[in-house]
């Protein structure tokens, strides 16, 4: 089992234990009924003491993620109604893959992105019915027609010309002047917050991120294995007064920042607080990376400018993802970057897959370079709009007492806070049952998990599905309630 101990850290060891393993059960990686390496291994594997390790497996037991059987081990615990059998017996033939050591602290789409439910609210995907399908499929047909030699080719390491100049026009717009040689295409957003991490930062480094943030960018940080700092977000963004505060502190190498419709809560850091940040990394020689899927998907007014149109030193690296809102299945994202720091992006990108396939670039191209563009990006306000409004009437209408929620001006996701008794991933639980999904809050914090925390997105489901799974969803938070209210206590939902 992978755990990356930081002795420096300003955690304790058993805490960072902890946490490690609430991670990979709650991400998916360690399944109901698995069984934990001993107390015994797992100190001699981590270098740490043997009650260090005996006291974080009580406290996980304590808080009713793992279980003790007596004489056979630790096991992971098994959400579920039958109690006759929640342990394994014998172990599996194929358990030997257990004493291979992989280096993955946690991924947390490995359970979320793709879920079987019928109605899907953990994931910030586009309904496929508001994706331009038969113009993509159209351009499909033409450049197959047209017998291009995409099939037979690498596209160049740094992305499609054409595609980049395309860009170049399209963020210029947006206030970022840049050029095709400081652009680069990667496979979606994702690859680029990898490819950046990989290139800049290891062992001992510290990163700075929002908390809550984007679950994808935690995954990659940890598994660097760098020391992750958390700053809170409040309604206008970053909390820059504690960000100062770490910074003087501590050298943060990389400050991670979704400051437009942030993903979770869909808060918008303030202007002034973009130049302040700026201001901070230029101060401190950090690198911002600025991550922006959703700053076209507005509702009520634009966001400001972004970060990287006031960067003259080159400390921001911008991201701007093409996937979720053109074509998911294209998985196409741009990063803009100057100097050094974009040719050594660079290579890194040339070390991980030489290129992002040429065929999905051509594909998009005309799209982008259309007016078809801007009629796409204004249904999907439009629509989205409705979809935000009908979850917030629904939620205040049908919601109990002690539920609140920030509504976003802007984006798929409305980040709603439960009492802080409840525990998300029980409630997540319950709503499975009913074959509704959503993400647990907990999921978005990297170092100190808040349980009370939900992440709905309405960017998927259709109007009826959505009224359907909003409803169910407060439902569960009723009967919880009144379950508490009744029994004076519920032990399947409080935070011990």
């Amino acid at each position: 089992m992978y755990i990356d101990i930081q002795r420096n850290k300003g955690i304790s060891i058993t805490k960072q234990i902890v946490l490690a393993i609430v991670d990979q059960i709650l991400s998916g990686f360690l399944q109901g009924g698995e069984k934990l390496p001993s107390v015994r291994s797992l100190s001699k594997e981590l270098g740490v003491g043997f009650l260090t390790v005996v006291k974080a497996y009580q406290e996980l037991e304590q808080d009713g993620y793992v279980h003790s059987v007596q004489g056979k081990g630790t096991f992971v615990h098994v959400k579920s109604t039958d109690t006759s059998k929640k342990y394994p017996e014998e172990k599996l033939t194929q358990d030997w893959q257990l004493s291979v050591q992989d280096y993955l602290p946690r991924s947390q789409f490995a359970q979320f992105h793709y879920v079987p439910e019928k109605i899907h609210l953990s994931s910030s995907m586009i309904d496929p019915e508001l994706i331009p399908n038969q113009l993509l499929e159209r351009e499909l047909h033409h450049l197959i027609r047209e017998g291009g030699t995409f099939f037979s080719r690498y596209g160049e390491v740094q992305g499609d010309m054409q595609l980049r100049e395309a860009m170049q026009a399209y963020l210029l717009k947006k206030g970022i002047p840049t050029q095709p040689e400081n652009l680069l295409i990667t496979s979606g957003s994702q690859q680029a917050i990898d490819l950046i991490a990989r290139t800049f930062v290891g062992p001992g480094d510290v990163v700075v991120l929002e908390a809550p943030t984007y679950p994808g960018a935690i995954d990659i940080f940890r598994g660097r294995g760098v020391t992750i700092l958390t700053v809170p977000v409040d309604n206008d963004g970053m909390r820059l007064d504690i960000l100062q505060h770490l910074c003087d502190r501590y050298r943060p190498k990389i400050i991670y920042t979704v400051p437009t419709f942030h993903n979770p809560t869909g808060t918008v850091l303030s202007s002034m607080r973009r130049r302040q940040l700026l201001d901070i990394a230029q101060a401190m020689q950090t690198i911002i990376i600025e991550d922006d899927p959703w700053s076209e998907v507005y509702y009520d007014q634009k966001p400001p400018a972004p970060i990287k149109s006031m960067d003259e030193y080159g400390h921001v690296i911008y991201l701007k993802g093409l996937s979720k809102t053109l074509a998911p299945g294209c998985r196409i994202g741009v990063l803009t970057a100057s100097g050094s720091i974009f040719k050594r992006i660079l290579a890194a990108k040339a070390n991980t897959d030489l290129g992002t396939p040429l065929i999905t670039q051509k594909l998009l191209l005309p799209f982008i370079e259309s007016p078809k563009m801007v009629d796409h990006m204004d249904k999907l306000r439009n629509t989205l709009k409705v979809r935000r409004d009908l979850v917030i009437e629904i939620l205040s209408e049908h919601c109990p007492e002690g539920v609140s929620w920030y509504i976003p001006g802007g984006g798929p996701n409305l980040w709603i806070s439960l009492p802080s008794w409840m525990q998300s991933h029980h409630i997540l639980f319950e709503a499975k049952k009913k074959q509704v999904s959503f993400l647990p809050g907990s999921a978005c914090f990297p170092v100190d998990h808040e349980n009370h925390h939900i992440r709905l997105s309405f960017s998927f489901m259709n109007v009826e599905l959505l009224r359907e799974g909003v409803a169910i969803l407060c439902n569960i938070l009723h009967s919880v309630i009144l379950d508490k209210n009744i029994s004076g206590h519920s032990s399947n939902f409080i935070v011990t």
